[in-house]
């Protein structure tokens, strides 16, 4: 059985990822919680739970796109992190993949 999460332990990750993961655009960060995108960072990655969080964190960032300059171009949240972001959110996600 896959874990599962309830929706205040949601709320916990999504603040977790919130103040902690950031898109980089030059010198200028913008954390996820103030771009709208850590809510649904926080359920992509509970869908993929059960196969850890290398794989939760990974898939989680693939499948979040993201709208550049009005939708013309449109890039994975995978893209425009920091490589040690991803680090970050798999230490993040770690706890709620046992």
């Amino acid at each position: 059985m896959p874990p599962s999460i309830d929706s205040s332990q949601l709320n916990d990750l999504t603040c977790s990822i919130a103040d902690r993961l950031f898109i980089q655009v030059g010198n200028w960060n913008l954390y996820l919680g103030d771009a709208g995108l850590a809510k649904d960072l926080a359920i992509e990655c509970q869908a993929n739970f059960e196969q850890g969080a290398n794989v939760a964190a990974r898939n989680g960032l693939e499948a979040i796109q993201v709208k550049l300059a009005g939708g013309k171009t449109i890039l994975p949240l995978s893209k425009l992190i920091p490589p040690n972001q991803f680090f970050d959110l798999e230490e993040i996600l770690e706890p709620y993949c046992r």
